[in-house]
């Protein structure tokens, strides 16, 4: 658990608290992966697979790469290792926020077939707007 946070905490704008992680990584154990490079965490994927209103929906909480282990697909590939169990758990979409000037993620997510469902104002913590990105499954 140190090496996500430690991961995720560098590059997320959100301060999240160990209880997060937990809530995550102990309820949807098969939804989150990582990303190893001999003993060291380079990339990390968090997500959770819940009923909302009449379907089942994914949602990718959080996602890092290390800046080293960048442009290599590691983000792309944990992405879809997570997409594909949530198929497995049938999920019927998957859904993420990220804030709207991380062009890099944008281009990540678009380029795997997620597209701009909503903008949310003032999302975050530091006042920065959000993108909720939507992949249909179904």
């Amino acid at each position: 658990m140190p090496d996500i946070m430690r991961l995720i905490q560098k590059d997320l704008s959100e301060p999240y608290s160990i209880y997060t992680y937990r809530y995550f990584i102990h309820n949807w154990p098969k939804l989150c992966f990582l990303a190893i490079d001999g003993t060291r965490c380079v990339g990390a994927i968090v997500c959770k697979l819940d009923l909302h209103k009449v379907i089942q929906r994914g949602y990718i909480a959080m996602l890092a790469v290390d800046e080293n282990y960048r442009k290599k697909k590691i983000g792309s590939n944990l992405v879809l290792k997570a997409i594909q169990a949530m198929v497995t758990d049938d999920a019927d979409e998957v859904v993420l926020e990220t804030e709207v000037s991380n062009k890099p993620a944008l281009k990540l997510y678009e380029n795997l077939g997620f597209v701009r469902d909503k903008r949310l104002f003032r999302y975050y913590l530091n006042g920065v707007d959000a993108l909720r990105l939507k992949l249909w499954l179904r």
